[in-house]
């Protein structure tokens, strides 16, 4: 069975630590990487697919270590963020060009095979120069299927696709995936990973901060604490009345509004409605005051 094994995995730039100590088996099927932009995530993929050495640690692909070892491309694919593509040529000769560093015996026919697997075959002879972002980003991941490879790592694939294309790459892996091969995708948006994910290693700040398969992650997301700041005609009363609910753990009265901060997302949310209502206050406004990733990851971070 083919896994990708981190033990004890650092890399630093100078004074900055962009990953930090981190280890982790990942094996068979689809593994998300979920954090915010700057976690760390890229730079994992690239220790993962050999592009940079660890400053510490051991990465190992099927066994093998990924630094210096171009042997290893072959049963490696990458689809990396950023467009490296050549615009001039068109979709079939870029594949095509792939096949060929790898070795294939018929190149062209692998060429269209894995261009036929990402639903372009109607663009596959336009140059890359005309296609949209979600195009360039599809012909890249034929690139990276050409050689049929036991492991493929792909950051942030979905960027640029519309959601017919965003759907029909997330069928594409799921099957890969079913099929035995390790994908692993890296990505700052839960529902993708939600989506798509048997299991989600969630990185901030360069650490792991949690890890499980989607369902405990959510769990871990929706079970934190949240902040509101809460807009009625009655605030002071309004807050009197919340805090004897069993969701509400704290209520202050600020120059903004009354900020609540609640044990339960959707218990708060269908309470607070009715504790207005039976009261007499008209609520005018609520609005979560803490719900950006990187409070909800910096609080995974901290438990």
């Amino acid at each position: 069975m083919t896994t990708i094994e981190l033990r004890g995995v650092s890399r630093w730039y100078g004074n900055v630590v962009a990953v930090n100590d981190i280890s982790m088996t990942i094996g068979p099927g689809v593994t998300g990487l979920l954090g915010p932009n700057g976690a760390g995530k890229t730079t994992m993929l690239n220790m993962i697919a050999g592009f940079l050495p660890p400053s510490r640690g051991e990465i190992a692909v099927a066994g093998q270590r990924t630094w210096r070892n171009p042997a290893m491309f072959r049963q490696v694919g990458v689809v990396p963020e950023r467009d490296s593509v050549y615009a001039f040529l068109t979709g079939t000769e870029f594949v095509s060009v792939t096949a060929r560093l790898h070795g294939l015996p018929d190149a062209d026919a692998a060429a269209r095979r894995a261009i036929e697997l990402v639903e372009m075959s109607e663009a596959q002879d336009r140059r890359i120069a005309t296609y949209s972002k979600g195009m360039r980003q599809r012909i890249k991941v034929a690139a990276a299927l050409v050689h049929d490879p036991e492991v493929v790592l792909l950051d942030e694939p979905f960027n640029g696709m519309d959601p017919r294309q965003r759907l029909q790459m997330m069928d594409l892996l799921h099957d890969q995936g079913g099929q035995g091969r390790v994908i692993v995708f890296s990505s700052h948006i839960l529902e993708e990973v939600e989506r798509l994910s048997g299991m989600i290693q969630v990185i901030v700040g360069g650490r792991l901060a949690a890890s499980g398969d989607f369902r405990a992650i959510r769990r871990l997301m929706t079970n934190r604490p949240h902040v509101f700041l809460v807009h009625s005609s009655d605030d002071r009363s309004l807050g009197a009345a919340l805090i004897a609910r069993p969701a509400v753990s704290a209520v202050e009265l600020t120059a903004h509004g009354l900020q609540v901060r609640a044990s339960d997302y959707g218990t708060f949310t269908r309470e607070v409605a009715g504790v207005s209502r039976d009261h007499g206050i008209r609520l005018r406004q609520v609005l979560p005051a803490d719900e950006s990733l990187e409070s909800v990851f910096t609080y995974l971070l901290a438990s």
